[in-house]
């Protein structure tokens, strides 16, 4: 966007149903009516305005979708302190079953290019041997294995990750616990690779199966969590009982299996299994390699994560939690998927 197209957002915001002659008037001048005009084509091409009406009688308003995907600056917004920012703190029952169901997440230039990359990625894979994909495949598995781990903590190098996921040899000075994660991780992957149609339909005791696979000999309770939890650098407080997290799931169970796009179906998964927070730990690992099962699933190029910043992609998911915007986490999402592709088979 332009900083002229923000200004009319923000006018927008201030003067819902405007016309785009009021739009116009309102403003400071700057520019002519046919450029308010083209301003507002644009923005409804990125789902930011919506109209309504015909000929004289149309009006412009915010779109559902721009609370939900308008661009927010990351490092703007975390210069305000925990208790600062202004925020929704508990959970937002409306998000998952009403607001998501109505919203499209990308715009139709974001779809062009993932489609373009999945072409892509279709035209490399069938020239390569089975042989070949496989050891592809295996290679964008222990990357993934390593990415996720360090993401939650893990120390191991990607090197050592190698050594210790191919032959079995763990880091000099690293926990028991630290290979316990990265061979778990491995085991989840291997068993979405071998059973690409386990989750889907998408379904809760799916969900949970994978969540086990992930913290065996981690100490971390299985099953759904019963009690209240908080969440480092943020004050949103997810749900709090075992009852409502069902619903939650349940909820996006059926989002998830509703919408026909496979992008959309992915990076829900990656945000709202972290989001309504299921477990006592692991939901976002939880996350990642479910998004990964629905990409391998219907056969698009799945995930490493290999080169996103940790802190970067915490922060994009703090944003989620705290505003239900998805901006920073798509970006990320679509960066990853054309790393991917660029990258691997």
């Amino acid at each position: 966007m332009t900083e002229f197209e923000e200004s009319i957002l923000a006018y927008l915001e201030r003067n819902p149903s405007s016309s785009s002659k009021e739009v116009y008037e309102g403003l400071d001048g700057s520019k002519g009516y046919a450029t308010v005009k083209r301003c507002l084509t644009h923005l409804i091409e990125l789902q930011y305005v919506s109209k309504d009406g015909v000929g004289k009688g149309t009006t412009y308003s915010l779109s559902e979708s721009y609370a939900v995907t308008k661009p927010i600056d990351l490092d703007a917004y975390f210069t305000q302190d925990i208790d600062e920012r202004s925020i929704q703190s508990s959970y937002n029952f409306s998000l998952i079953p009403e607001t998501l169901a109505r919203v499209a997440l990308f715009t139709e230039h974001e779809l062009k290019h993932l489609h373009a990359l999945q072409q892509q990625f279709e035209a490399k894979t069938r020239i390569l041997s089975p042989n070949q994909y496989a050891k592809e495949l295996e290679r964008l598995a222990i990357d993934l294995s390593w990415k996720s781990s360090q993401i939650e903590g893990n120390t191991y190098s990607l090197l050592e990750t190698e050594s210790l996921l191919k032959d079995q040899l763990t880091a000099a000075g690293k926990t028991q616990l630290e290979a316990s994660m990265l061979l778990n991780h491995k085991a989840a992957i291997d068993f979405i690779v071998a059973h690409p149609d386990y989750l889907f339909p998408l379904n809760v005791s799916a969900i949970e199966d994978i969540h086990s696979l992930l913290i065996k000999d981690l100490g971390i309770k299985k099953g759904i969590r019963n009690h209240r939890m908080g969440v480092t650098g943020t004050n949103y407080v997810p749900l709090d009982n075992d009852h409502q997290i069902k619903d939650a799931l349940h909820h996006m169970c059926n989002l998830v299996n509703s919408k026909e796009n496979v992008f959309e179906k992915a990076l829900l998964l990656l945000a709202l299994l972290s989001y309504i927070q299921t477990f006592d730990d692991g939901n976002k690992r939880t996350a990642r390699i479910v998004s990964n099962a629905c990409l391998i699933h219907y056969q698009y190029c799945p995930l490493s994560f290999r080169t996103v910043d940790p802190i970067e992609y915490k922060k994009a998911m703090l944003l989620f939690y705290e505003q239900n915007n998805i901006s920073a986490f798509k970006n990320i999402f679509i960066g990853q998927f054309e790393f991917a592709v660029n990258t691997y088979f």
